[in-house]
């Protein structure tokens, strides 16, 4: 019987994990390992690596490496779960079931399949490039969490929207099977930014290529970042940290009391090249004891996979009787077997008497009359906006530069949007779009 609440998170094998996935997820993860009150699952997401990474070579170096790095953080796999996803072979086949009680609408709202989209609107084909993989990435995920009915997940606060859906997924599947599902809450580092910038300003991303790995030896961790974009303003002058690249990635490694010191320094003038180097002070320092162990672990890869097949004997402990019960539960099960009785369901309806049925009518009609004002208002706050951002790019020194600045930042806010918030930036998007300068 599961007395201790289930931790689980995973990270993906293409590259190096860099210091935004530290934060996101590495970080919380290595403490709630660490502590008695959790039960920890934590695997390496080789199956969700192959949306992104086609290259054998590059997924199989950066499984081991990630693997170390689990290790070098402190991860004591004599206390926790630590596996492959691969290695699990319930997984995919969880997920398929998944997929046959998660509706197509829940997916096309991801925030990855919709920033993908984004990215292809100026080319025609919205569906260029975007495999299966990616559109039912959320599914995997799904299983990965629903499998070993976990309760919380360590994630970046950009990750949470994954986590809503697999509540959705599981909710589905109990209410027309039987409740045997979990519905797993996110965990997310108190005063964790929300999305770490990297060298160019952007969100931290292997995909922008303006990453700092997580364990980058001393002197690429310099040149790195020295390499961070600042603005002109000379030393002596105030600047924001709020506003500041440097400023965010040292806030979310620092002390309380050293950010508050470092903040009256940017109010005195601090120059970029000084607060670069106590970046990167700061960071080498934090990073170093882990850095070695890493480097002492990456040199033996039997020790790497001892720990992996270990902790999937552990995994699969539990993931094969509860796949075999998933399975009894939809029909799929040996013949010879009687299934279970199902759930009665309530399916009694009172009629309801004409009174009644006025009543309920003219309260929809009510309601559809109400929805219809509220997108007319919205329509019109919308129309506004646009004006006065035409007006604004028309009256700037360079107004295509400003005009292709808009339609990028509109894009970026529909990525993160709510579902609501992404309407109506999508409209005023293609409003946008359909203006001729």
């Amino acid at each position: 019987m599961q007395t201790k609440q289930r931790v689980l998170t995973g990270i993906t094998t293409t590259g190096v994990p860099h210091l935004g996935n530290y934060l996101g997820a590495l970080k919380p993860a290595i403490a709630a390992s660490q502590s008695d009150q959790y039960d920890g699952f934590y695997f390496l997401a080789d199956y969700h690596a192959l949306i992104k990474c086609q290259d054998p070579q590059v997924l199989h170096r950066s499984t081991q490496e990630i693997a170390a790095i689990w290790l070098a953080l402190g991860l004591n796999t004599d206390k926790v779960t630590f596996y492959r996803q691969s290695d699990i072979v319930e997984i995919p086949q969880l997920c398929w079931l998944l997929s046959c009680m998660t509706a197509k609408g829940l997916m096309n709202r991801s925030h990855a399949y919709k920033a993908a989209i984004d990215d292809n609107l100026q080319q025609g084909d919205h569906d260029q490039g975007i495999s299966m993989g990616l559109f039912s990435y959320p599914i995997l995920m799904a299983a990965d969490i629903l499998l070993f009915n976990a309760h919380y997940i360590p994630v970046g606060k950009d990750q949470i929207q994954h986590i809503e859906m697999c509540r959705d997924i599981a909710a589905r599947f109990n209410k027309v099977y039987q409740p045997l599902f979990n519905l797993p809450q996110a965990m997310v580092a108190h005063g964790e930014p929300k999305i770490l910038s990297g060298l160019d300003g952007r969100k931290m991303s292997k995909s922008y290529g303006n990453i700092i790995p997580l364990f980058a030896p001393s002197d690429q961790l310099r040149k790195l970042i020295n390499q961070i974009i600042t603005n002109s303003l000379k030393p002596g002058q105030p600047k924001d940290p709020d506003t500041c690249t440097l400023f965010e990635i040292y806030n979310a490694f620092a002390t309380s009391t050293a950010v508050e010191q470092m903040r009256q320094r940017y109010a005195n003038g601090i120059g970029w090249g000084q607060m670069k180097q106590e970046l990167f002070e700061y960071l080498d320092t934090y990073l170093s004891p882990a850095r070695q162990r890493f480097e002492h672990i990456i040199q033996d890869p039997q020790y790497i996979e001892t720990q992996l097949q270990q902790g999937a004997v552990k995994a699969r402990q539990y993931s094969q009787p509860f796949m075999a019960q998933l399975c009894a539960v939809v029909g799929i099960t040996a013949l010879d077997k009687t299934l279970a009785t199902p759930r009665e369901k309530n399916v009694v309806k009172q009629a309801k008497s004409g009174d009644e049925h006025s009543s309920i009518l003219a309260g929809r009609q009510k309601a559809i009359a109400i929805a219809r004002q509220r997108e007319a208002e919205q329509m019109a706050q919308v129309q506004a906006e646009l004006d006065q951002l035409l007006a604004a790019i028309k009256n700037a020194s360079d107004p295509q530069a400003a005009y292709a600045a808009q339609i990028q930042k509109l894009q970026q806010a529909i990525t993160y949007a709510t579902n609501k918030q992404s309407k109506l930036l999508r409209k005023k998007l293609q409003l946008l779009q359909a203006v001729v300068l």
